[in-house]
């Protein structure tokens, strides 16, 4: 887990002790029953950058904002059994997973069997690439697992994706990724297992093969894995693990035949179906400006943002009239004219565990960067450039190399251990900055190394958002605009006028499997993990209470009980039909839970930070919605709070709606409260690929708060679908060839779906609209468990029961 799942998941959990005692059960049978490690790594900020003490402030701050929620985490760690936690500034989740925590096969008692993983965020699935099964589910389910509670799935299919050739020296493992990602969205993986085989594997590191693996909720895909081979056993050795591990390791998965030889091709298994990629053939690229999968090479990038500039409002699309295209804002910044245009970059990430964990990568950003500072090349003062690592060993070898002194010339200072933009925990612009974006109503860039950039999500002030490779942001910075084509035009011109090309500063592969090679070794690894649990001082001293049920604090606005459990009683009521239900929302294709639930910035207009103020809190005292997960009343506040809300009642980006018996807009909490008042129950209308994004649970949490019943959307991605039935809001998906549109819906119709007394998993259904209009949708209860949830009102509601009787 990480703590902006982390934080609700123990919530739930001294909330469901409560509910448990209040059944006349045992609180302590709320207790994980299988090892739980948690990692704190979404809080930090970029509140300061580019000075050699960012990062010190910026733990500082983040340690200040969220004293209360780390306390409340230390109190967890206490009250449960089998819950390990691992302090701020130690480093990304998954990345430390990969380096430290993943054990390959287990040993207890005598008995040997395969590691496998259940996490709480959708990119869980970069463990896949060390071999170690492992996906993302939402915080809901995995309370439950953690309970006791077997996972319940469709036997999924298993798609074998055949990699051959070798790739260009000039190519990255984003470049790879990103190619996957767009190839396997066209595919149709949602929902299915990937499995990685062929001769182009064994030319992948296992940091290769956990980059492709990390994106694997970016296409769509349950899992993306990567059998064990003895690259897979060299990486062990490399991170400083137990040479006895390692014997017993490779001697159990030979023995049982999962340890796997990619040039011997009578070992590949049958599969669903193959496809597959040639190495050769991928180009440098990126992706955006708005979703992981819509990938663009390098070489079209300048062409590509000039077109969504003039397209309609869409994924590729921003709407600009074709007179505003050449806009320019002047402005000042320490005291030197600058200006900002469409396409100018203001902020340049190397961020995320995607990219951080791979040392190919980061050492080639490093490389790159003392090419360009030896040239005397250097990055716009105004550009909000950060270097945010997944763990403490990528600084350890960047400072041995020798490159970090050039990073931090250009700007890229270690600001933290954590995921930070990539999370949207980017941190404010300079004002100057903000303000020309503003006049001139400009599409500013951010540009990251990090595995998501869904609208709203990296900063409200970067309306396009591109993927990239750590050296590609380097790049991108320094030119200071996307607009540039790399190959003809120059990424600068020095002092003496010479002109400078992006490819007289890229490194060669052989460079940087050279500097590998030289400093990135075991003992680096066994260093920074051999004390990564008690290497925060600040944590060590944090005094946090003992007790067994936690007390709660009414002033407080991070911790509050929340009201899931309310009146919750032993016995069952019968499904009911939902009638005379109005639409809240009406949407279109790929909302993502950043759009329902965001995680970073509270705006000040929002009912988040009306609520919040009427607490006595100021605007520089909100922190995020991830941070605040751990409150109900903030949470529901947010709920489709996301400034890019694409709302079809209203044809624009707000998050607001319509309220339809009087046709007033208004903030969507503030329509679903008075809806709530009238007893009117709630439906959400949405296109494809609906819930996409990460796994949070509070994209189902917040609208079973505001009293949403159902959702009928035309497809749903995995997690969210799960999650929905976990806090038994209805998925209700249109037959095929059927959407909104060919059925004439227009959302201001009322909905009546008619619920048998008697569920089946997948079952059709009735749905009557006050116009007259009749038709069929189906359930989207896959599994008779899930109907056992339902039934229950949700998942963890079961849960309690079931404790409660023992």
């Amino acid at each position: 887990m990480q703590d902006f799942t982390g934080v609700p998941a123990v919530v739930d959990f001294a909330a469901m002790r409560d509910a448990v005692k209040a059944l006349g059960g045992d609180p302590e049978q709320i207790n994980p029953i299988c090892p739980a490690d948690l990692v704190i790594d979404h809080s930090i900020q970029v509140d300061f950058n580019r000075k050699s003490d960012s990062l010190q402030k910026n733990q500082d701050l983040e340690f200040d904002r969220n004293r209360e929620r780390f306390q409340f985490l230390k109190w967890g760690s206490k009250a449960f059994r089998n819950m390990r936690i691992i302090p701020p500034g130690s480093g990304i989740v998954h990345q430390v997973n990969l380096e430290y925590l993943a054990r390959v096969v287990f040993q207890r008692d005598g008995l040997y069997y395969p590691d496998s993983l259940v996490g709480t965020d959708s990119h869980t699935t970069m463990i896949d690439g060390l071999g170690v099964l492992g996906w993302g589910v939402g915080g809901i389910e995995a309370e439950a697992v953690m309970l006791g509670q077997p996972i319940s799935m469709v036997l999924p299919e298993v798609i074998g994706y055949q990699l051959q050739g070798t790739p260009d020296t000039l190519i990255t493992s984003t470049d790879i990724v990103l190619t996957i990602t767009k190839h396997l969205r066209q595919v149709g993986v949602v929902g299915k297992f990937v499995e990685f085989f062929g001769a182009g594997v064994a030319q992948l590191s296992i940091a290769d093969r956990a980059t492709i693996a990390n994106m694997c909720p970016e296409y769509g895909a349950t899992a993306a894995f990567f059998p064990v081979d003895t690259v897979s056993i060299h990486y062990l050795q490399q991170t400083g693990r137990d040479p006895e591990k390692l014997r017993y390791i490779t001697q159990y998965l030979k023995a049982v035949g999962m340890f796997r030889d990619y040039s011997d091709e009578t070992q590949d298994p049958k599969y669903t179906q193959v496809v597959g990629l040639d190495l050769g053939s991928v180009v440098p690229c990126c992706s955006g400006p708005k979703r992981p999968q819509d990938r663009v090479p390098v070489a079209d990038m300048k062409a590509d943002f000039q077109q969504c500039l003039g397209n309609p409002q869409g994924f590729k699309g921003f709407n600009v009239a074709a007179d505003r295209h050449g806009e320019s804002v002047e402005f000042q910044y320490n005291g030197v004219d600058y200006s900002l245009s469409h396409g100018s970059v203001v902020i340049a990430a190397i961020t995320s565990c995607t990219n951080t964990s791979n040392p190919s990568v980061m050492l080639g950003a490093g490389l790159l960067a003392k090419k360009a500072i030896e040239l005397g090349l250097s990055v716009k003062p105004y550009i909000k450039t950060s270097l945010s690592p997944g763990s403490g060993v990528v600084t350890y070898y960047l400072k041995e190399s020798g490159v970090m002194d050039y990073l931090s010339q250009l700007g890229f200072e270690v600001v933290g251990y954590g995921c930070m933009t990539c999370i949207g925990n980017s941190g404010p612009l300079p004002e100057p900055v903000v303000e020309s974006i503003t006049k001139g109503d400009l599409v500013a860039v951010g540009i990251l190394s990090g595995n998501r950039n869904f609208e709203g999500r990296v900063h409200p002030n970067t309306r396009a958002n591109y993927l990239a490779s750590p050296p590609l942001v380097i790049a991108y910075a320094i030119a200071g605009t996307i607009c540039i084509d790399f190959e003809k035009e120059p990424i600068a011109v020095t002092g003496e006028g010479k002109e400078v090309f992006l490819r007289d500063i890229w490194p060669t592969r052989e460079e940087i499997q050279s500097v590998e090679r030289q400093f990135v070794i075991p003992a680096m690894f066994k260093e920074v993990y051999d004390k990564i649990e008690n290497v925060n001082e600040r944590w060590n001293s944090l005094v946090a209470p003992s007790d067994k049920l936690y007390t709660w604090d009414p002033k407080s606005t991070y911790i509050k009980s929340p009201p899931f459990f309310e009146g919750l009683t032993r016995e069952l009521k019968n499904p009911e039909s939902i009638s005379d239900a109005y639409v809240l929302l009406n949407f279109g294709d790929s909302v993502t839970t950043d759009h329902i639930s965001p995680a970073g910035n509270i705006a000040r207009t929002s009912p988040a930070a009306r609520y919040l103020t009427s607490r006595g809190l100021t605007p520089r005292e909100f922190n995020s919605y991830g941070s605040r997960r751990g409150n109900d009343a903030v949470m529901a506040r947010g709920t489709f709070a996301n400034i890019r809300l694409l709302n079809k009642f209203l044809g624009k980006q707000a998050p607001k709606t319509l309220y339809l018996p009087t046709g007033e807009t208004m903030d969507v909490f503030d329509a679903a409260e008075r809806y709530q008042e009238e007893g009117r129950p709630l439906l959400v209308l949405a296109g494809k690929e609906y819930g996409s994004g990460s796994s949070r649970d509070w994209a189902a949490k917040g609208p079973f708060l505001l009293g949403i019943k159902a959702v009928l959307a035309e497809s749903y991605e995995r997690i969210h679908r799960s999650n929905l039935v976990g806090m038994g809001i209805i998925p209700l998906e249109y037959l095929p060839e059927q959407t909104a549109t060919t059925l004439g819906l227009t959302g201001h119709e009322r909905y009546t779906i008619l619920i048998p007394t008697l569920i089946t998993p997948r079952m059709l259904v009735d749905v009557k609209l006050d116009t007259g209009k009749s038709f069929q949708v189906r359930m989207r209860f896959d599994t008779d468990v899930e109907l056992t949830y339902f039934r229950h009102g949700g998942i963890l509601n079961y849960m309690i029961r079931k404790m409660a009787d023992q």
